[in-house]
């Protein structure tokens, strides 16, 4: 199987995940496509049984942006910069990866580079998401059968791999390097989304930047969980735009969180706003807890770039609108990334196929 077949198997399984909802717009080259397809498709409404977080609205929208990122076009652009020569391994060697839970389908990204690069991927599942990667890699094995023998998942102890890649919290990681640190490694601690507010946003990017907030219910390492603002800012139209998106405190595992912390907060006597689905406190924290965003003050633009480059190993992506933040992500856009952008900064593909693969 060439770097081709792989590319083009990939791409369409994004044209599946594109259209998870949609069975009637899609076409099916044999029956093992159709039936990896629908089981994938009855999962994404029955994950919420396993996992309370994993409700159908956030599972097809992850599938979705996983799809969208799948084309060909971006498939190219992603691996044009590597050597083509590494992506051909003579011995595949088989990478271990120890995958979160946190939000769906989450460790997908590690699953692709590991197979594009061409190598076999050894995979320790999370028990909070269990069965959408397999049902993932079903579709991909009925697209293109020659990965089949290529991918193994299991919750038990990882043996038998030449490389490993293990993403968790900082206490986990700690546990990763001492027992992985003999091995070729990338290991990824907690990292938090920020966004940069001038008080010049507009409704529609306020509204995106509720998304950025909500989305898998603050859970993904990309989610915003602080913001940087001016002194002079003036709240009301964020939290008038917060406290719209109701549906958010439907999910009893979500609001059990808020009523604790606002508990907290109240027998505490700390200063917070309240938007009755999310509370927002002054922290300079970069982590927040569940149904709460930290916001801390900047000077001025400088100061603040320095803040960030001085911390950048908190976090995972900053959004903001405009161009005055390098490299930050529009607002709206925090969970999906595009397949360059590396989970820490760290290229794994770089990994896989620099001194791993010679």
């Amino acid at each position: 199987m060439d770097i081709q077949q792989r590319k083009d198997a990939f791409s369409r399984l994004g044209y599946f995940l594109q259209n998870t909802e949609n069975k009637d717009s899609v076409t099916f080259k044999n029956k093992a496509e159709e039936d990896a397809y629908v089981k994938l498709q009855e999962l994404t409404s029955g994950l919420v049984h396993y996992n309370g977080w994993f409700d159908k609205e956030h599972v097809i929208h992850a599938l979705t942006a996983l799809g969208k990122s799948l084309t060909s076009e971006k498939l190219d652009k992603w691996l044009e910069k590597y050597d083509t020569n590494r992506l051909h391994p003579g011995e595949p060697k088989t990478i271990g990866v120890v995958m979160a839970g946190n939000v769906p389908a989450v460790g997908f990204h590690d699953f692709l580079t590991v197979l594009v690069s061409g190598n076999r991927l050894l995979a320790k599942l999370s028990s909070d998401d269990n069965k959408l990667m397999p049902a993932i890699s079903d579709l991909l094995a009925a697209i293109e059968p020659a990965f089949a023998g290529r991918i193994e998942f299991t919750e038990g102890i990882l043996k038998g791999f030449s490389a490993i890649i293990a993403t968790g919290s900082n206490n986990t990681a700690r546990y990763f390097e001492y027992y992985f640190g003999k091995y070729p490694n990338i290991i990824r601690k907690n990292r938090n989304g920020v966004a940069v507010l001038t008080g010049e946003e507009t409704e529609k990017e306020l509204n995106l930047l509720a998304d950025d907030i909500f989305l898998y219910y603050g859970l993904g390492c990309r989610n915003v969980a602080k913001l940087f603002i001016p002194h002079n800012y003036d709240f009301d139209p964020l939290l008038q735009i917060l406290s719209s998106k109701t549906k958010v405190a439907e999910n009893h595992k979500y609001f059990n969180n808020y009523e604790y912390n606002k508990a907290v907060f109240l027998v505490n006597k700390r200063d917070h706003k309240d938007t009755g689905n999310l509370l927002l406190v002054e922290d300079e924290a970069f982590a927040s807890p569940v149904s709460v965003v930290h916001y801390e003050y900047y000077e001025n633009l400088q100061f603040l770039k320095n803040k960030l480059t001085v911390n950048s190993e908190k976090i995972q992506c900053v959004v903001a609108g405009g161009q005055f933040i390098e490299n930050a992500v529009p607002f709206g856009k925090s969970q999906q990334p595009e397949l360059w952008d590396y989970a820490d900064g760290v290229d794994t593909m770089d990994f896989l196929t620099g001194e791993l693969a010679g």
